[in-house]
Parts: structure tokens; C-alpha cells; sequence
């Protein structure tokens, strides 16, 4: 399992320093078309081939991975900063609050949360800049998937509300919210660690799905959502197998991100 946790962590550093060297690393931008070699296969000058629209494939896929790599780990990042505040306060607090938090957190748990989040998605304007469409997908990520994540840290809080420290703290005169975020925040630490990186590879299969809808990022700015939507126009996955690469590095990258979760929580 060693040899796996390593392989896991080569596959995502050399993704993520691929990304960050995109600039240097792709032939050519990832809007610019060559529109004289349409679908074509791979070659030199081309090392996944084009795409309808003549853009160079290779170049989305290092673009696109990097909007979806980098903005996943914001929007879990976001998404637990409302957790730690929703559960980790009514927590907490306890009593009328805690109730009132975990039936909002119930009713949206009950909900089917990427359906929610598609409809959303599709009530707001969608000829929109492609910044303004990175923005929006995973401030809507972040704002919509909390719950689960609130219900661990209302229970971690409830542990602590009666601890020592705790107890000790408000009788030397400390209370509301500067005891919260002194004593109780910071023994929520190993919590919120786990609840971050439980969510960034949901966030990065919840964004793909949007953009499959056409629901995610805008075009031209490529995202694994955008490119996994492309595939629809393939006439055969056996004789076009290497306009499946953005799926093979979805794949590898979100399992290798499972693997290494998984490992730290037996840990």
C-alpha cells in the first residue's frame, strides 16, 4: 500500500507542476484554432491531436486540468469555512440553535444535492465571461455543499462545549464568539483537515458533471467538464481513443486523491 500511496503522490505533483508550467509546456493557446487540421490525430506538432474546432487538445487538457485542479481545493475550502461556522457554532452553542442548524442541514441533505445544484446553475445567466463562469461554478460549489460536513463538526463541537478548558475558560471571563474561536475552533483542526480533502474530489467530479450539462465553465476556457462534453461528438472511442485522455486523467488524479483520503483516515 506504500508503493500505491507514492505512485499517488507522483501522479498528482507531476499533474499539478504540468499545470502550473502550461504556459511552456503547450504548443499553442488554448483558444487559438488551426482551422485547416479539424479532429486531427495526434502528430509532432500536435501530441493529442485537435479537436473539432482545430484547437490543440494537448493544450486544453494541461488548461483545463489546472481550472478544475486549483478551483476545486477553493470552493472545498469555502465549503468548509461554512461548515466550521453553521455546525461547528450550533455546536456550540447547543439548545434552540443547534436545533434550528441541523434541520436546515437535514432539509438540505435531503435534497439530491447535484440536482440542486444543477438547477441553480441553470437559473443563472450562462452567456457570461469564462472568469465570471469559473467564479460563479465553484462560489455555487462552495455555498451548496456544507452540510454534510456540518453535521461532523456540530458533533465535534458538542464534545468540546463541555470540556475542560473549555468550562475553565468561561469562568476566567471569557465568552460568545472570542471562546469559540480561541478554544473551540482550533481543537476542530484535524476535523476540518479531513472534511477539506474529503470535498476537493467531489467538488472536481460535481464540477465535470456541470460542464457534461454545459453548465459549468464557459468557452472558450477549457475545463474537464468542457472536455469530457467534447467526447459526444466522438464516432468511435477505439479509432479516437486519444481524445480520452482528459477522461484517463480525471480518473487518475480523483482516485489517487481517494486513495491517499482513504489511507489518511485509516491512519
Amino acid at each position: 500500500m506504500k508503493i500505491a500511496r507514492r505512485i499517488a503522490w507522483v501522479l498528482i505533483a507531476v499533474t499539478v507542476l504540468m499545470c502550473l508550467g502550461a504556459g511552456f509546456l503547450a504548443p499553442a493557446h488554448y483558444a487559438t484554432q488551426f482551422r485547416e487540421i479539424p479532429n486531427a490525430a495526434p502528430s509532432r506538432a500536435h501530441w493529442l491531436g485537435t479537436d473539432a474546432l482545430g484547437r490543440d487538445l494537448f493544450s486544453r487538457t494541461l488548461y483545463g486540468t489546472r481550472v478544475s485542479l486549483f478551483m476545486a481545493p477553493a470552493a472545498a475550502l469555502l465549503s468548509t469555512l461554512l461548515a466550521a461556522l453553521i455546525g461547528g457554532a450550533a455546536g456550540y452553542l447547543g439548545g434552540f440553535w443547534e436545533r434550528v442548524a441541523m434541520a436546515v442541514t437535514d432539509l438540505i441533505l435531503s435534497l439530491p444535492w447535484l440536482f440542486l445544484l444543477i438547477t441553480v446553475r441553470a437559473l443563472l445567466p450562462l452567456d457570461v465571461a469564462p472568469m465570471t463562469s469559473i467564479a460563479v461554478t465553484f462560489i455555487l460549489l462552495g455555498c451548496l455543499g456544507w452540510a454534510a460536513s456540518a453535521r461532523v463538526l456540530c458533533a465535534g463541537a458538542r464534545s468540546l462545549r463541555q470540556a475542560e478548558f473549555v468550562l475553565q475558560a468561561r469562568v476566567s471571563g471569557m465568552h460568545g464568539f472570542r471562546l469559540f474561536a480561541v478554544h473551540v475552533l482550533p481543537n476542530l483542526k484535524p476535523v476540518l483537515y479531513a472534511q477539506f480533502w474529503i470535498s476537493v474530489p467531489v467538488f472536481i467530479l460535481s464540477e465535470a458533471n456541470l460542464g457534461v450539462l454545459g453548465l459549468g465553465v464557459a468557452e472558450p476556457m477549457p475545463s474537464w467538464g468542457g472536455l469530457l462534453r467534447e467526447l459526444e461528438s466522438m464516432w468511435s472511442p477505439m479509432a479516437e481513443a486519444w481524445k480520452l485522455a482528459p477522461l484517463l486523467l480525471l480518473v487518475l488524479v480523483v482516485g489517487s486523491l481517494q486513495l491517499l483520503i482513504s489511507q489518511e483516515e485509516v491512519a
